[in-house]
C-alpha cells in the first residue's frame, strides 16, 4: 500500500506558490491561498475579478493561477474598503489609474478634502463629571438641548463629547455665573452663520476642482498642486474666520459695554456730592 501511494501520479498540481518557490520565480497562488494570502474570501476574489477590480487568472489546465500582482490588488481593495469606499468608487479610482493618475496623488487629494480639520479626541463623560466640571447638576433641558446640538452624545451609562474643549469653555463660562442654556442658545445661534461661511469656503474650492468639468477628476499634472493648494487653505481658513470673530467680539464690546460704561460714569457726575465729595443717594431720596 506504502508502495503505491509512492509511485501514484498527483490527481492535481502541487500549491502554486511552492511550484514557484523552487525556481526563484516570484509566487504564484490559486484561489484559494490568494484569498488567504489577501485576507479574504474567495467569494469575494470572483466578485471583484467580475466587476474588473482585478483582472483574470492565468489558466492552468483547470486552475487558476493568481500573482503578486493580484495580491497587491486585494490588498489595496481591502484597504479602500476600511477607509469607508464602495466598490464603485474604488472602481473609478482603478480606472483614473489606468488613465495616468498616481493613486498616492487621488488619495492625497481625498484626503486634503475629507480629514478631519481638528486633531481633538472624543472624551468620555459621566453624568457626575459633568457636574463637577460646570460646578453645578447639569439640568435636563440644558442636556437634551447640548445633546441636540452635538456637543454630547449617549455612551452607554455617560456621554461622549467630540469637542471636549468646546465643553470645557461652556463649562468655564457657566461657572463664571451664566446660565448654561443661555450658553447653548448662542451656540446653536452662531452654528448657522458659521455653517454659511463655511459653506462659501468650501465652495470657493469646489469652483477650483469644477474647472476641470464637475465630478471629474484633475489632469494628472494638476492633482499635487491642487493638494497642496487644499493644505494650504485650511489654517488660513481658520485664522480668516478668528480674525472677524475678534473684531466682531471687540466691536460689540465697545458698543454696548463701553455705552453702558460711559453711562454709569454720567450718572454719577450727575448725582449730588455728600461729605467728603462723595454722591450720596439720600439726597435723591429727599427730591422725591
Amino acid at each position: 500500500m506504502a508502495l503505491f501511494k509512492r509511485s501514484a501520479a498527483p490527481t492535481s498540481p502541487p500549491p502554486a506558490h511552492d511550484a514557484a518557490a523552487g525556481n526563484g520565480a516570484p509566487p504564484e497562488y490559486t484561489i484559494d491561498e490568494l484569498a488567504r494570502a489577501a485576507g479574504t474570501t474567495v467569494r469575494n476574489v470572483r466578485s471583484y475579478q467580475d466587476r474588473g477590480l482585478i483582472d483574470p487568472p492565468e489558466r492552468r489546465g483547470r486552475v487558476g493561477i493568481y500573482t503578486q500582482t493580484h495580491l497587491g490588488r486585494l490588498r489595496l481593495i481591502n484597504h479602500l474598503l476600511a477607509r469607508g469606499y464602495t466598490l464603485g468608487n474604488i472602481q473609478e479610482l482603478l480606472k483614473a489609474i489606468v488613465e495616468g493618475h498616481d493613486l498616492r496623488s487621488i488619495l492625497g487629494l481625498e484626503t486634503a478634502i475629507s480629514s478631519p480639520w481638528t486633531d481633538e479626541q472624543p472624551r468620555h463623560y459621566s453624568y457626575l463629571s459633568l457636574a463637577r466640571l460646570f460646578g453645578r447638576a447639569v439640568s435636563r433641558p440644558a442636556l437634551a438641548k447640548a445633546i441636540s446640538l452635538g456637543l454630547l452624545e449617549p455612551d452607554g451609562m455617560g456621554y461622549l463629547a467630540r469637542s471636549p474643549r468646546t465643553l470645557a469653555a461652556g463649562a468655564e463660562i457657566a461657572r463664571a455665573g451664566f446660565p448654561l442654556e443661555d450658553v447653548l442658545s448662542i451656540i446653536e445661534h452662531a452654528r448657522g452663520h458659521f455653517e454659511a461661511v463655511s459653506d462659501r469656503i468650501v465652495a470657493m474650492v469646489v469652483r477650483e476642482l469644477d474647472r476641470f468639468g464637475e465630478g471629474r477628476l484633475p489632469p494628472p499634472q494638476d492633482v499635487p498642486r491642487l493638494v497642496d493648494i487644499l493644505w494650504r487653505i485650511r489654517p488660513l481658513a481658520m485664522v480668516a474666520v478668528e480674525a472677524e470673530m475678534k473684531r466682531a467680539l471687540e466691536q460689540s464690546a465697545n458698543k454696548y459695554l463701553g455705552d453702558r460704561v460711559a453711562a454709569i460714569i454720567e450718572h454719577l457726575h450727575d448725582e449730588p456730592e455728600g461729605e467728603g465729595g462723595k454722591p450720596t443717594r439720600a439726597s435723591g431720596k429727599s427730591k422725591r
